[in-house]
């Protein structure tokens, strides 16, 4: 595999930032995670955090180099993570369960395969347009595919913020997967959450990140993002990544994996408390405690073989 591959989360204008991003990277596979915390205090972000790892986690251990069957990976994945939040929930007694959005996507084979729950999105865009995108499980577009509300009233729509499927609530995520979806050389996947989406209309991203630098263009989009947003801009992230099909071309921004042994797999996870994107109000204390709670999470639900 070929690819240029940027992702960034920024805090906005928000206390906290509740958003988590990863990707990771066999011989043969990539996959990315972007997550938006629901929940008071800290436990949005956690529910992100268990959301992103735990997928980043379950590839790390079954990517050799490819994963056997890439959907059911994505169910079983995302199922886990749903079932970690609700036994966060639990072992603290908490009146409400925090909950995250989640979008992945797997490539494998030249072929692009996603899933999601909530309104974090995920566009495929080709020669600047998007060829598809996916459908936010939200009360404003089920609004708008009543009619009842246009597009352009989505980002000021007092219910823009209402999911109806997300990871960690009482009842079992509604999941929506993509078709397999084959790539060509210049495809850019971008996944990010509302702040972003919410700010800039997915065809003027399409025309901003065609033919360009990706390590240029991403960022310059959460900024004009964030400028537009002022000081009420909420959290907004991106994982981006443009794909090529071949090894022939030579810039030193995209990163060949025709090296990598069948065994070896690359990961760009922060941990919980560790960026300061992630701005958190706990001390370092309650940090280490999140960070170990975390991890035995994680490996309650997903087991080592």
């Amino acid at each position: 595999m070929r690819f240029t591959i940027y992702q960034e989360s920024r805090q906005g204008g928000r206390l906290n930032n509740e958003d988590r991003t990863t990707y990771c990277y066999s011989r043969d596979a990539l996959l990315m995670v972007i997550a938006d915390g629901m929940g008071g205090h800290h436990h949005g972000e956690i529910a992100a955090q268990l959301a992103v790892q735990t997928l980043a986690e379950a590839f790390q251990r079954e990517a050799r180099p490819t994963v056997l069957d890439p959907f059911r990976f994505l169910q079983k994945a995302i199922a886990n993570a749903h079932h970690a939040i609700l036994d966060y929930t639990a072992r603290h007694g908490l009146d409400d369960s925090p909950r995250t959005t989640c979008v992945a996507c797997l490539i494998q084979d030249n072929i692009a395969y996603w899933a999601h729950c909530g309104d974090s999105r995920l566009y495929l865009m080709r020669g600047g347009r998007i060829i598809a995108q996916t459908r936010d499980h939200s009360r404003v577009r089920l609004l708008l595919e009543q009619g009842l509300i246009s597009e352009s009233q989505i980002s000021t729509h007092p219910d823009r913020n209402k999911v109806y499927s997300c990871l960690g609530s009482p009842s079992s995520p509604e999941l929506e997967f993509s078709r397999k979806t084959p790539l060509e050389h210049g495809d850019v996947i971008l996944l990010c959450t509302d702040g972003l989406w919410s700010m800039t209309p997915g065809d003027m991203m399409a025309i901003s990140l065609k033919g360009t630098n990706l390590l240029q263009a991403a960022p310059m989009l959460l900024q004009q993002a964030e400028i537009k947003g002022g000081t009420h801009c909420d959290n907004l992230s991106l994982v981006a990544v443009s794909w090529e099909d071949t090894y022939l071309d030579d810039s030193s921004s995209a990163i060949s994996t025709q090296s990598m042994s069948i065994e070896e797999v690359a990961t760009q996870l922060d941990e919980f408390g560790r960026n300061p994107a992630y701005k958190s109000e706990l001390s370092d204390d309650e940090i280490e405690a999140a960070i170990e709670e975390i991890r035995a999470t994680i490996e309650k639900f997903n087991p080592k073989k």
